[in-house]
């Protein structure tokens, strides 16, 4: 925030500077030598409209250059001899924006133009000529406003790198950090639950070998401590999927159906649209999302059946997973962390996700990734 730091409006510092060089074109003009009667007015007109036509550099910087230079071919033709300030602003502001192949060849053109206009409206040697037309616009003077431009404009490009950099360091920096704090929040549960695992089946084992009838409670956190252990090694799988591994994909998808085919689910997989290469984040975020979907499937829903569905499409890749597990459009499900990690990958590709019950019972995620633009 800056709170306390005053800071002026561009359109306001863009009027000044069109003022400023309106003002002082006029005053250069007109305490110089100059014509009299109409001539006056009209040059001192074009003057005036050169420079306060700089107002407008920023939003139409091309259009205020053809004005400033029609300005300056006019005034030279009534008999004002003035350097082209506000050409020579608009100049700059050109190729700070990148307009640098147009400029030159405005300039080059108007510099042409300013000879000419010099032979056919001053009755003077063609050395005199060539000085009024110099005075005009000198060449060293249009160098330096293009180089300038072009300083500023590359200084400008460095500094938007260099913060996109700093974002993207930060980010990985971050996304390194939640790494490196998962791994060990999952090395030290899953001591800790091993050994409420273990205790809690040698305490079943012992009641059972001695005839006693098994506590509901002692069998629940014996369930409760398979499933932790099972979702933990999931997670870890998840964590240590790096670069010194192969990441899935695509390609890894029927595989994976088939794993959960021997579960006892009765898993189908259907492609729709002719299968194209897409970038490799989608591929793995579109087996993430059958991954992490089957696995709920499997552990939470009671469901018999479920399907999944990749859809090649021209633009998009469509993921569909459905199940006909307990799930009713009247329970609204909690939303766990493998949820939650799936919106966040496919947000990440700027698609689209929706898990929601469906009307004929059990659950379905559909997700829709862009194949235009992600890497």
């Amino acid at each position: 925030m800056n709170k306390g730091r005053f800071t002026v409006p561009a359109g306001v510092t863009d009027w000044a500077i069109a003022v400023g060089v309106a003002a002082l074109l006029l005053g250069t003009g007109l305490s110089g030598p100059h014509p009299a009667g109409s001539r006056e007015l009209f040059g001192s007109v074009l003057l005036a409209a050169g420079g306060l036509a700089l107002a407008a550099r920023r939003r139409v910087p091309l259009v205020v250059l053809a004005v400033t230079a029609l300005c300056a071919v006019g005034y030279l033709a009534a008999g004002f001899e003035v350097l082209a300030v506000s050409y020579l602003v608009a100049v700059y502001s050109a190729v700070r924006v990148g307009h640098r192949a147009v400029t030159l060849a405005a300039s080059v053109i108007l510099l042409a133009v300013l000879h000419l206009t010099a032979l056919a409206f001053h009755d003077a040697p063609v050395r005199e000529v060539v000085t009024q037309a110099r005075s005009t616009l000198e060449i060293a003077w249009l160098i330096a406003a293009f180089a300038a431009g072009e300083a500023v404009r590359q200084a400008e490009r460095r500094a938007d790198e260099a913060e996109r950099t700093r974002e993207e360091t930060g980010r990985r920096r971050a996304d390194e950090e939640r790494l490196r704090i998962a791994r060990e929040l999952h090395d030290s549960l899953t001591h800790q639950i091993s050994v409420i695992k273990v205790q809690s089946e040698v305490a079943v084992h012992v009641a059972r070998r001695r005839g006693e009838q098994v506590p509901e409670a002692l069998l629940a956190i014996q369930e409760a401590g398979r499933e932790a252990s099972l979702e933990l090694r999931a997670t870890l799988e998840a964590l240590r999927d790096d670069d010194t591994t192969p990441p899935h994909g695509l390609d890894h998808i029927p595989d994976l159906v088939k794993r959960f085919q021997t579960t006892g689910l009765e898993t189908t997989l259907t492609i729709e649209g002719p299968p194209h290469a897409v970038p490799a984040a989608v591929g793995r975020t579109a087996y993430r999302i059958v991954q992490e979907s089957l696995t709920n499937v499997s552990r939470h829903a009671a469901a018999t059946t479920a399907s999944v569905l990749i859809d090649y499409r021209p633009d998009a890749l469509a993921v569909r997973v459905d199940d006909n597990g307990k799930a009713t459009p009247d329970t609204a499900p909690t939303p766990g962390l493998g949820l939650l990690g799936m919106r966040e990958r496919v947000t990440a590709l700027g698609g689209r996700l929706r898990t929601e019950p469906r009307s004929a019972g059990g659950f379905t995620v559909q997700a829709e990734l862009p194949t235009n633009g992600a890497s």
